[in-house]
């Protein structure tokens, strides 16, 4: 186990929760030290032994000064309650952690932001920029020189290949290809499976195989503002 000296609070007590503590406490310079929800939210009191602090208040336990946060939320709503927590921890002043499985492959160049969770598995080849409040579940690629936006959800062995650019806000279903040189927009939902073969406009809701575009754009399905 690596040695720890930094110290972290996770939001949120849910399953990807559960699994970010494991990450970060046997993989990591972090100690877990609590866990934080906002306080409507809030059904009990304590998660592995550790207490749940509700978010409204927690600068004053553990003040930002000494503390960082991971936000550990999905993609609910197009990622935006993840994006909307985020928002609120930096406005209270605290810097926002980012993860790397030390069993993924990453090349000495990639630029990575903050609020990154990336798990085991993943291949992010060089050149790659990623922005902040991006999760990468297990598995992926990532092809050289692409850029990556930020609050996008990528599940599983989804293939950016090179040279493509990614907006943000968006969700790559299990499976699905990007092919080369090609750009997603911002608030874009592709499903499992989905191929694509050229350019995703910004609020394109794609499933099915082949894939083809359906005519409802994600504000509407999802009922939110646009980015």
């Amino acid at each position: 186990m690596m040695k720890k000296n930094k110290k972290l609070i996770i939001f949120g007590a849910s399953a990807f929760a559960e699994i970010a503590f494991e990450y970060f406490m046997h993989d990591s310079k972090f100690e877990v030290v609590a866990f934080t929800v906002s306080d409507a939210l809030k059904t009990k009191d304590t998660l592995n032994d550790l207490p749940i602090v509700p978010f409204e208040t927690i600068e004053e336990r553990f003040p930002p000064s000494n503390y960082e946060i991971f936000i550990a939320l999905v993609y609910n709503q197009l990622n935006r309650n993840r994006i909307k927590f985020y928002d609120e921890a930096i406005s209270k002043g605290y810097k926002l952690a980012s993860y790397i499985s030390s069993k993924a492959f990453v090349w000495h160049n990639v630029e990575i932001g903050d609020n990154t969770f990336i798990f085991e598995n993943n291949t992010i080849q060089p050149f790659v920029k990623i922005g902040s409040n991006n999760i990468f579940w297990s598995g992926n690629h990532i092809g050289h020189h692409s850029q990556i936006g930020s609050h996008n959800f990528i599940s599983s062995q989804v293939v950016i290949s090179g040279f493509c650019t990614i907006g943000n806000a968006n969700f790559f279903g299990v499976n699905s290809t990007i092919g080369n040189n090609l750009s997603i927009g911002t608030d874009c939902f592709l499903g499992s499976f989905t191929h694509i073969t050229e350019n995703v406009e910004s609020g394109t809701i794609l499933k099915g195989i082949p894939s083809k575009a359906m005519n409802i754009k994600t504000w509407k399905l999802f009922n939110i503002e646009k980015i």
